[in-house]
């Protein structure tokens, strides 16, 4: 597993409070009050992030998996293309976003991002499309070939008979493996993940988050990955954040010991499902109508 090895006394997966930084180690992602608001100052103005606060530590031999949760429209996503620089999200509208200590300017190479949608060029092979960021980076045809193939083997495809594929003639989950495989080439030291096996049937979701660890543990790389789903959070994250409803801000966050055993072993056993049903409890908290006291319902 990439995770750390559990502590004397912890159960896998049980949940327990984020400690503050230790403030020994450099910090490779600082959200400091971080909002954004789209076309401010007019009528259509739209705030999809307030005052978002968060430290990340550069953890060495390992990195740290975020696990980002919170109802449809509340910023998940907006957090994550703030970090790799992707307008129109990017940049934010006020507070300061920090990589590896410097202000956020573009997009690099340093920070992969991977998508729930796969965005594979049709038009390009499995291994023209894993191989297109070594190509940007004007690495020789023959390297970035030979390490495509090596990625190709590394997600779990067969560089013989897959490579020449173009992604209409792949499934879901091989198009994901693509994608993965695209981005993590260039060895990025941030991973940005967008619900990227939202769209996978259960089976093959389970076999991706297994890989998604084995590669983590390769890179040793800090993700943040933002899922609907509760155990896909709980099994991946080291840490998960929980977000409110529009605008968005950050209402818990948990660490979560690491698993002992594959996704589906895992996700049967009692404290991992105890620790499902805490976060959800605190997502259904968030997302209940409360009374104002004029007979109006709002949101918390």
């Amino acid at each position: 597993m990439a995770k750390p090895e559990l502590s004397a006394g912890e159960s896998p997966c049980e949940l327990k409070t984020v400690q503050p930084p230790s403030g020994k180690l450099p910090l490779i992602v600082d959200f400091q009050s971080v909002t954004k608001t789209y076309e401010a100052g007019t009528r259509k103005s739209f705030t999809s992030i307030h005052n978002v606060t968060f430290a990340v530590e550069d953890l060495p031999k390992v990195g740290e998996f975020i696990g980002i949760l919170g109802p449809s429209g509340c910023g998940k996503s907006t957090v994550l293309r703030l970090i790799a620089g992707l307008a129109p999200q990017f940049p934010a509208t006020s507070g300061v976003v920090l990589v590896n200590g410097k202000p956020v300017e573009a997009p690099g190479p340093d920070r992969g991002f991977v998508f729930q949608d796969y965005a594979n060029f049709p038009h390009r092979t499995v291994l023209e499309n894993v191989a297109f960021g070594l190509e940007c980076a004007q690495v020789s045809v023959k390297e970035r070939h030979e390490r495509a193939r090596e990625w190709i083997k590394k997600v779990g495809l067969d560089p013989l008979k897959d490579a020449g594929k173009y992604p209409h003639q792949l499934s879901g989950g091989m198009n994901q493996r693509v994608a993965i495989a695209r981005s993590l080439i260039m060895h990025p030291k941030i991973i940005l993940m967008d619900e990227p096996f939202g769209a996978l049937d259960p089976g093959t979701r389970e076999r991706m988050q297994d890989l998604l660890v084995t590669l983590w543990k390769e890179l040793e790389a800090t993700v943040f990955f933002v899922t609907h789903d509760v155990p896909e959070a709980v099994y991946l994250g080291d840490r998960v954040f929980i977000f409110s409803p529009s605008p968005g801000t950050i209402k818990h966050q948990l660490h979560v010991a690491p698993p002992d055993r594959p996704a589906r072993q895992m996700q049967a056993e009692p404290t991992f499902l105890d620790s499902v049903r805490q976060v959800r409890a605190l997502l259904d908290e968030l997302e209940s109508p409360i009374d104002n006291g004029n007979g109006v319902n709002v949101t918390s």
